[in-house]
């Protein structure tokens, strides 16, 4: 009984991770208009380039970012 029940709840435990993961924002480049702006998929590189060095934990940590990065005045 108590087997099944920590079965169970191992495998609620990793279903749900997916849920909790963080939200991370990249300083994005587009390559034909050559805007910044935040994205919160990477950037791959051929339709929208990193222009920051780093992924951010918030989006205000991002924007901050945008506004000092010298690829995006």
């Amino acid at each position: 009984m108590i087997r099944k029940v920590l079965v169970t709840a191992s495998v609620v435990a990793l279903v749900s991770m997916p849920a909790f993961a963080a939200t991370q924002y990249w300083v994005g480049k587009d390559a034909t208009t050559k805007k910044c702006s935040v994205v919160t998929t990477k950037p791959d590189g051929k339709k929208v380039t990193d222009a920051g060095t780093k992924a951010y934990d918030s989006q205000a940590n991002a924007e901050k970012a945008l506004k000092l990065l010298k690829d995006c005045k």
